[in-house]
């Protein structure tokens, strides 16, 4: 499954040790690149990426990942290693949007909902779903954000939104999901009881072939968001995304280009391909 869309997921340096526990955990899958910094790995084709930053930032259950699995045994299999030194969100238990169904937050801190179901019929064949729970002051924003995204990228649609039809949630979105340019995400509201909110500890990484891909969704973004630095950019809807040229991964794991690229991408905000390319030279 080749995307230029994936997750990003920040750890404090174990992110090599995470990677593994969660290839263990699903199978299917293997680390693709191994660096001090970065760790890129795949589960069944989908593409991840550690980012060892630090002890400062963490992730939280504002972004999840929502495992379709077909298999009750395997579902139950890989709950138990999630939830063995984690915690659990929501029990493994029958709810009315699946026979098998768990939420928990992993001893890295990396939250997942095990959902059983198709993976054809209800994820276009996707395993894994970034799912965005949007909460606090931004309570409210899923189904506009989902519009928002799938305006910005090519090749996406609306896939769907369900909502609550009572209480005190009536009429916001009990679960909304996407297609963009063919990778699937997922959101809800979250309501204002959570202590939590999309921060750095997970981010969406995409991958652009040109200068004009950088700008069109950097200069999206940042309307009305914030801007970071790295090709960090937050939304205004508060999720944040990296907006990275597809040619600093050769070049950041080159021994020799490495360093010159380095000192020239740690100085910009939006990134500018040219003056990367020059830092080549």
């Amino acid at each position: 499954m080749k995307n230029n869309i994936y997750p990003c997921i920040w750890f404090d340096k174990d992110g090599k040790d995470a990677a593994q526990f969660y290839i263990d955990t699903f199978g299917d899958g293997n680390i693709t690149t191994d660096t001090q910094m970065v760790v890129t790995f795949e589960l069944s084709g989908q593409k991840f990426l550690a980012l060892n930053g630090g002890p400062e930032i963490k992730p939280n259950p504002a972004v999840s990942f929502m495992a379709v699995l077909e298999d009750k045994d395997e579902l139950e299999s890989i709950w138990n290693k999630l939830s063995d030194g984690g915690k659990v969100l929501m029990p493994l238990d029958k709810y009315e949007w699946s026979e098998k169904y768990g939420w928990v937050q992993d001893k890295f801190g990396v939250s997942w909902q095990l959902y059983f179901g198709e993976v054809n019929d209800d994820v276009h064949g996707q395993k894994f779903i970034p799912t965005y729970m949007f909460t606090q002051e931004y309570n409210g924003k899923a189904e506009e954000a989902l519009n928002f995204y799938v305006k910005l990228f090519k090749n996406s649609k609306l896939d769907g939104v369900m909502k609550h039809q009572e209480g005190d949630m009536k009429g916001l979105v009990m679960h909304g999901q996407c297609v963009l340019d063919d990778y699937v995400i997922a959101a809800m509201d979250g309501g204002n009881g959570h202590d939590f909110h999309f921060s750095w500890g997970n981010s969406m990484y995409i991958e652009c072939e040109t200068q004009e891909e950088i700008d069109h969704f950097w200069n999206a973004f940042a309307a009305g968001g914030e801007e970071s630095q790295c090709g960090w950019v937050r939304d205004k809807f508060g999720a944040w995304w990296q907006v990275i040229p597809k040619q600093l991964v050769v070049w950041m794991t080159d021994p020799e280009l490495a360093p010159k690229v380095s000192a020239a991408f740690y100085k910009m905000k939006k990134i500018d391909i040219e003056t990367l390319k020059k830092a080549t030279e």
